[in-house]
């Protein structure tokens, strides 16, 4: 892809395409039509309605600098700087993870638990990261007040910031906090407690895409061997930190499902259910503080 020929947006696409389908890259297309009229600033829809369209010498540098990121496995989401979780954009960067449609069922599940609560309710969101979880809770129930924490510093300033741009902030604010220990006095209790920690097992770093291990912060990606060290946490902290019939909701990885129904029983949860995310993984595990 030289300057000196001419490229249209169509042939851009195409090559670009290819290109990117050769090294393995399983959604090629899409990501250049994205990562193309990022570069164009404008919309996907302009893009592929004007496939005759010429790119200027600006345009073309400036499209080759994000395709060489994406050849390098760099997340499309952190190339355009946001990326969409319940219908909403969420500005990402590497600071935090991506947010991923599974995790919507979490969303699913914490709106559920608490519709007895649908006008007044606490919310601790643990694990924060991009503010994704506890920033949709607080714009879907508008007289609910969410406290989102995390360990890094760094996640806290894009949750603030997404909170503040979605028009969530102050109702959705943030606290840096290593799970219960700094959420402010100890008598401070919730109505619901949402997590999706990190829950990926440490002998699976190796299995992870490039895409991600390459780029997303591991503090929020690995949950030590097993993968449930924080969740473990989660669940026997959870009853001292809850209202009586509070309710708990967490994210969990493939096949850890029963271990971790068993930690909630174990923690006297009851009316503990399954969720199964839109790949019909359970996905979330939930229940109530009797």
């Amino acid at each position: 892809m030289t300057e000196s020929e001419v490229w249209t947006v169509g042939r851009v696409i195409a090559w670009a395409a290819d290109d990117l389908r050769s090294r393995g890259n399983e959604s090629p297309r899409l990501d250049v039509e994205l990562l193309l009229a990022h570069a164009l600033q404008t919309t996907r829809l302009a893009v592929l309605t004007d496939p005759d369209r010429p790119l200027s010498k600006e345009e073309l540098a400036g499209y080759r600098e994000l395709h060489k990121r994406r050849r390098a496995a760099e997340p499309v989401a952190y190339l355009l700087g946001a990326r969409e979780f319940y219908g909403r954009s969420f500005r990402v960067d590497k600071r935090v993870l991506v947010p991923r449609p599974d995790t919507e069922a979490l969303v699913e599940v914490a709106l559920e638990r608490l519709s007895h609560l649908s006008l007044e309710a606490r919310v601790l969101d643990l694990c924060t990261g991009s503010g994704c979880v506890a920033i949709t809770l607080a714009c879907e129930r508008p007289t609910w007040t969410v406290l989102g924490s995390d360990l890094s510093e760094d996640a806290l300033a894009v949750a603030r910031e997404n909170a503040a741009r979605l028009g969530a902030a102050p109702r959705a604010y943030f606290r840096r906090s290593d799970l219960y220990e700094d959420l402010g006095a100890p008598g401070v209790t919730f109505d619901l407690i949402t997590a999706n920690p990190p829950y990926i097992p440490e002998t699976e770093r190796g299995e992870l895409a490039k895409t991600i291990v390459d780029f997303e912060p591991h503090l929020a990606l690995f949950g030590g061997d097993d993968g449930l060290r924080l969740v473990r946490a989660i669940v026997e902290g959870a009853p001292e930190r809850l209202e009586p019939r509070g309710a708990l909701a967490i994210e969990i990885g493939y096949g850890q499902a029963p271990a971790v129904a068993r930690l909630f029983e174990a923690a006297g949860f009851t009316d503990v259910a399954l969720r199964k995310d839109y790949g019909g993984i359970e996905r979330v595990v939930s229940g109530v503080l009797p």
